[in-house]
């Protein structure tokens, strides 16, 4: 999209179809703060009081992405009586691609390019290569230490000198760079049973490269990544370093479609998935996060996994795919994608976001066509906690498509000392739900 065009709200409430136990396209993708705070707002809560946006199932994961700490803690409790059930169909935003109804339309026998029109309309196909830089979130802990592998080097991104760090300390089992005074970098090594020892200071920041993928050692595990791994300061001139990996768009595609979607859909399916995840990363790169990186590796962006995610089968896919992406006056568009849409894609203020009954979505191998929720007196009170027990809720409007009228876009909490007026995206986000269309039963 041109850089004259208003820039669209980041908000990728999906979920994703892949790689945990359940079904996995679509978890919620929080791209904006300004989504929480909005919600906080509403309901008269402390900004900073929700908790982050993380993987829900489908695709990403098995817990509800985005539950307030009461409401989680609520659940199951077989001594409070349900006070709010719900029914509810699809996961996620709705905009653009439909994870579960591009599975649909593959099954049915589809393309991906048909796939790709329907979801992402008045737009076209363009090609799109370059490299990409992706925030490792998981790497929190300031320093970036990594295994040793065959031919890793350190290159101080400043003045461009090089160290052959294998060839200096051939029995060093692990490296690590961390701020130094003056903003260099310390290259450091620790032998097997040893402490770390310092190999020396380069100027600036520096990024660590090898012939093959580079075992990044976090807080959580380890994990290997293509390309470069660098240590930057998140910002200009900052002591707090964070790790981030450069490589090639493809490739960091090999470590997205599968964290995406699962690898045993059709090729189809998984052939617009790598288009979508092609064109959102290209889209981001336009509108970098940090100085440091373009992207993050959470539901917040899209989901990235590194080499380990790699699987043959989205491999082909991104291949088949090569370069491929959607794009609008010459420029990749903003291509948001969400588990389900229940039926019915939504629409926005951008031209290829419309309002339009998917004939896919809605097969019967989606397990997101119908689904319910129960919530009783204390979770609804912690959720929102300002206006005393809750008395009701009353849905005031939808966006008038499809079943029960679409989805909710207003709706008002009466509690015993107040009330609040919220959006629909409010009311999911503050109780965990899949989506906004949804109907009191």
């Amino acid at each position: 999209m041109s850089r004259k065009s208003p820039r669209p709200v980041r908000t990728r409430l999906n979920s994703r179809p892949g790689s945990r136990p359940a079904p996995r396209p679509g978890a919620p993708r929080l791209r904006a703060a300004a989504a929480g705070l909005a919600a906080c707002l509403v309901v008269g809560l402390a900004p900073g009081s929700l908790p982050a946006a993380s993987a829900a199932d489908p695709g990403s994961g098995t817990s509800a992405e985005g539950v307030p700490a009461g409401v989680a803690a609520g659940r199951g409790d077989g001594r409070a009586t349900v006070k709010l059930r719900l029914q509810g169909r699809g996961y996620g935003h709705g905009r653009g691609l439909s994870q579960w109804g591009a599975q649909g339309a593959a099954v049915q026998g589809e393309s991906w390019r048909s796939i790709v029109r329907f979801y992402y309309p008045r737009t076209k196909l363009g090609s799109i290569g370059g490299k990409v830089s992706v925030w490792i979130s998981g790497d929190s802990d300031r320093n970036t230490v990594v295994r040793t592998v065959r031919g890793l080097t350190a290159r101080s991104l400043s003045s461009g000198r090089t160290i052959a760090l294998t060839g200096k300390r051939p029995n060093a089992v692990a490296w690590r760079l961390r701020w130094a005074k003056g903003g260099s970098t310390e290259v450091a090594y620790r032998l097997r049973g040893g402490q770390w020892t310092r190999l020396r200071l380069l100027p600036g920041e520096v990024e660590l490269s090898a012939r093959k993928p580079i075992p990044l050692v976090t807080p959580g595990g380890t994990t290997r990544y293509r390309g470069t791994l660098r240590s930057t300061a998140e910002n200009e001139g900052g002591r707090r370093r964070v790790t981030v990996n450069v490589l090639p768009l493809e490739k960091y595609l090999r470590g997205v479609v599968p964290s995406e979607v699962y690898t045993s859909w059709d090729a189809d399916a998984i052939r617009a998935q790598a288009v979508a995840a092609r064109t959102y990363a290209a889209f981001e790169r336009s509108e970098p996060l940090s100085r440091a990186y373009q992207i993050c590796d959470t539901t917040q962006c899209q989901v990235y996994g590194g080499a380990d995610a790699e699987h043959p089968a989205t491999d082909a896919a991104i291949k088949a795919t090569g370069k491929v992406a959607v794009v609008r006056g010459g420029e990749p568009i903003f291509a948001q994608f969400s588990a389900s849409n229940g039926g019915w894609t939504q629409g926005s203020s951008l031209p290829y976001q419309v309002d339009q009954r998917d004939p896919w979505d809605r097969w019967s191998g989606n397990p997101y066509n119908s689904w319910e929720v129960s919530f009783t007196g204390p979770e609804l009170r912690s959720a929102f906690p300002v206006i005393g027990a809750i008395k009701r809720v009353k849905i005031l409007a939808r966006d008038g498509n499809g079943a029960w009228g679409g989805r909710v876009t207003s709706v008002r909490v009466v509690g015993g000392t107040g009330s609040r007026t919220m959006t629909g995206d409010d009311f999911r986000y503050l109780l965990g739900m899949r989506s906004t269309w949804f109907r009191k039963i």
